[in-house]
């Protein structure tokens, strides 16, 4: 989950209670090999440098989904498909449809070790291949040993509320109070006022019953079962490991806070992890480690982000989780999201990254798309969107672009195939069967479903997933944005208008779409690569760059500056590349789709402009 309704849910308990409350068809995917894409190289990412690298020594951007809450139910035993085929097409929609690279891949521990002490390899073999889906796509993945409320088997037949993560026998174990929210009117106000919850989590973080050496032997276990089962290509496409979905203590010991509880049981929980990653022959790859989960909460913030664990390094990545709880409340914010409203809460995750000497990932964001303020939702998404490409509002942008800060990665919350046409028996309540949104306590976040037919469909403007960034950059990115022009209803959102002192520059993007990367070269021989949505087809995209100018880019060669090759996995998708034969020199490059059949005289004037404006700014 999916943070989205937890804080803001708490939020609209405290405002009633003091009285504020006034109103209460896809084809299926091909297999790839390491040649059908230059990024994905048959290497594993490394940290390096506060970046994710490549084995070409390019600097790497996952823009991704989560796939999927489909795992948090049972009607699938806890596994993301139904089947394989469902996996395939999932993935292929995912490249063509949502132009992502990477995935958060959900995992079990109730599935995976359903009896204490037995991994059930009958289902890390249903997840392997499930997860070669993606990787055969050409879609890196980082698994995810997920859990919201600890655990489905606390929660009685009639309850409104289920969890997921812990197997039955965990829960047995601890012989918890009958389960209770009291006065709740949405599901993560059982975090703090849930008893059963409460103990359940206490208990995993103090290891009581053995639980949490328990779930690091099972860890273990399917790390070494995927490492052994994948192919070597395939196994350099798994990124990393998120070890726990939104820790949080359950209750504090006398005199602990969050941030003495993130040093005393989260970080040493950590390197415990760690150290199984490497036992199971992961030893190359990061854990992707996340902080309590109210650390950036805009409402109910703790002090933490894993303040006093020193230098993280490139052994692990500052992995942490962003929702708006204010515009999800729809109390304390009335509006919509504007221009450069997450710069400051991103900017706060880049700068914790780049402190404790990582790179970061956002691996959950994204707002309801169904209820009571799914019509923020065009703009808290695009928001969020312009915030993981730049710390700068589209205001700022271009004229202090060397603030704009390193491109983050960020997996979206959530793309789930059956969204809207699930059968999941509520804590296995035959008479409670939830058919529609996401089916787990009345969230609706996927950005896509499935038709009667079997059609991947997109619930949100292609033109807000799909998008330009730089997935892989041959240097360093000073400086990146993009202007996706994605709608909220009739309107066209556009944050970012090119200045009225690049006249031959806004000419050329006129009212299309528009991307700006500025970069410094490196030592890397493979080019810098974009990727190109599906409304930048090359017979319409226009490139200018100090490398070389472009209206249709050709089809790429190593001996052109700029070219246009397909994405990995044979789902259709393309790549812009760029071509340098230099280190540490600036460069800079402008993609758009609103030119129409543009003259050498105006693509040479706006070329003129970008290069005096990059030389005045960086």
């Amino acid at each position: 989950m999916d943070m989205t309704n937890i804080r803001a849910r708490l939020i609209v308990v405290l405002v009633v209670l003091c009285g504020f409350l006034a109103v209460a068809g896809t084809p299926s995917a091909t297999a790839a090999t390491p040649s059908d894409s230059l990024w994905f190289d048959g290497t594993a990412l490394t940290v390096q440098n506060g970046r994710f690298v490549d084995g070409q020594g390019r600097e790497v951007v996952l823009r991704g989904y989560n796939v999927s809450g489909e795992t948090k139910l049972e009607e699938n035993s806890g596994l993301p498909f139904a089947s394989v085929a469902d996996a395939a097409k999932s993935a292929t929609a995912l490249r063509a449809l949502g132009g992502g690279n990477a995935v958060r891949f959900l995992l079990s521990w109730a599935h995976a070790e359903p009896v204490q002490g037995q991994v059930d390899t009958g289902y890390l073999a249903a997840v392997t291949a499930q997860m070669q889906a993606f990787l055969d796509a050409g879609i890196r993945v980082f698994p995810d040993f997920h859990q919201d409320l600890y655990s489905r088997y606390l929660f009685n037949s009639g309850s409104w509320y289920t969890g997921d993560g812990a197997p039955e026998w965990a829960v047995e174990l601890g012989n918890y109070p009958a389960e209770s929210c009291g006065i709740c009117l949405f599901w993560g106000q059982n975090i703090t006022q849930n008893t059963a919850v409460q103990d359940a989590q206490y208990d995993f973080w103090h290891n009581n019953h053995g639980l949490q050496d328990a779930f690091l032997a099972t860890a273990q276990t399917t790390m070494t079962y995927l490492a052994q089962h994948l192919t070597s290509d395939e196994f350099a496409g798994v990124v990393g490991f998120d070890p726990y979905n939104e820790p949080y203590a359950g209750s504090y010991d006398s005199g602990e806070t969050s941030r003495t509880w993130e040093q005393n049981r989260l970080w040493p929980f950590y390197q415990k992890f760690r150290a199984r990653m490497d036992a199971a022959g992961w030893s190359g790859k990061p854990a992707l480690v996340e902080p309590n989960l109210y650390w950036n909460g805009n409402v109910t913030h703790q002090e933490g982000g894993l303040l006093d664990t020193g230098t993280l390094g490139s052994r692990y990545v500052f992995n942490t989780h962003f929702y708006d709880q204010k515009a999800i409340s729809g109390i304390l914010m009335w509006g919509n999201a504007s221009d450069g409203q997450y710069s400051t809460d991103f900017g706060t995750v880049r700068d914790r990254a780049s402190a404790a000497g990582t790179t970061a990932i956002v691996s959950e964001f994204g707002h309801p798309l169904s209820g009571t303020t799914s019509g923020k939702a065009p703009t808290v998404d695009k928001a969020m969107y312009q915030a993981l490409d730049s710390r700068l509002s589209g205001a700022n942008w271009w004229s202090t672009p060397a603030s704009s800060g390193p491109v983050l990665s960020g997996t979206q919350w959530q793309w789930d195939i059956y969204n809207g046409r699930h059968h999941e028996l509520m804590n296995g309540n035959a008479s409670k069967v939830l058919t529609s949104g996401d089916a787990w306590n009345d969230e609706d976040l996927s950005a896509v479903n499935m038709t009667a037919s079997g059609t991947v469909t997109l619930r949100q403007d292609a033109r807000l997933l799909d998008r330009v960034y730089p997935s892989a950059t041959s240097g360093s990115t000073l400086a990146f944005t993009y202007e996706d022009r994605s709608r909220d209803g009739s309107t066209t959102l556009t944050w970012n208008p090119v200045p009225s002192s690049l006249p031959n520059v806004a000419a050329l993007v006129g009212s299309g779409q528009y991307a700006v990367q500025v970069w410094r070269s490196g030592s890397a021989t493979a080019p810098t690569e974009l990727h190109l949505p599906a409304s930048f087809p090359a017979a319409s995209t226009t490139v200018v760059s100090d490398l070389g100018t472009a209206y249709a880019p050709p089809s790429y060669t190593s001996s052109a500056p700029v070219g246009v090759a397909a994405e990995p996995g044979g789902t259709g998708s393309r790549r812009l590349l760029l071509t340098d034969a230099d280190s540490g020199v600036l460069h800079f490059a402008l993609v758009t789709n609103g030119a129409t059949s543009p003259g050498s005289a105006l693509l040479g004037a706006a070329k003129a402009e970008l290069a005096a404006w990059v030389a005045a700014k960086f």
